[in-house]
């Protein structure tokens, strides 16, 4: 799983969540950022949520560099120093979306979210500490659909990142890409169907399944009729 899928599911599971009592900004993400239960003006989230998410992701070091923020402007200067700056056009699922509500008047970004999805002219983001009544102070963690208009930036944090401690597991498409000890039972493995082939001659094979070709080939287990497996095997 991409990191950029796991932040988008562990921010589905926490929509509806609010801080208590409203207009406080205590709420348990500010209390896993600063370590301690917090309240006030002092504490907006918004910036603190996506740190939370990055950090139950397993993903902390893709945030701030593994550093901590809970400052949008700060968090947007970080990834635009860093080049991962992209524009509202370029918009993907699993970006981070800075917004400017106030037309540029404090000269910073207002309040980020996630990207869900992007469609006619319109970005669709989770957030923390929105709402209906204030977009960048709202108090909760809701789906929150605006004009791109709206949008000061973006952030790309790394392409396609991996989970921390997930490997990406390889798929061999072709017996030819496959390493040489495999390429035998492969091609007997295709010969007796139990690798199907697709219309352009191609197959998924997952690396963690070729050593299971092995041991079947050598067992004489996709061996055509007649031929009796080979003695030791």
């Amino acid at each position: 799983m991409t990191v950029q899928e796991k932040l988008l599911a562990l921010a589905r599971d926490e929509l509806g969540t609010r801080e208590a009592p409203a207009g406080s900004n205590r709420v348990k993400y500010n209390t896993a950022y600063y370590g301690r239960e917090v309240s006030g003006p002092a504490y907006p989230w918004c910036c603190v949520f996506q740190w939370w998410l990055f950090r139950q992701a397993g993903a902390g070091r893709l945030f701030y560099g593994g550093g901590k923020t809970a400052s949008c402007t700060e968090l947007y200067r970080y990834y635009r120093n860093q080049g991962r700056a992209v524009g509202p056009a370029e918009l993907q699922r699993g970006d981070l979306v800075f917004f400017v509500f106030d037309g540029g008047a404090s000269g910073g970004m207002n309040h980020v979210g996630i990207c869900e999805r992007v469609e006619n002219g319109y970005v669709t983001t989770i957030d923390g500490n929105t709402g209906t009544d204030s977009e960048a102070n709202g108090g909760a963690v809701l789906r929150r659909r605006r004009a791109l208009r709206f949008v000061g930036g973006a952030a790309r944090v790394e392409e396609e990142a991996r989970v921390d401690g997930e490997e990406e597991m390889k798929q061999y498409r072709y017996v030819a890409e496959m390493p040489e000890w495999a390429q035998t039972a492969a091609e007997k493995a295709i010969a007796a169907g139990v690798i199907k082939m697709d219309e352009s001659g191609a197959a998924a094979v997952y690396e963690t399944n070729l050593q299971s070709l092995v041991w079947l080939e050598r067992l004489g287990l996709l061996d055509g009729p007649g031929k009796e497996p080979e003695n030791g095997a």
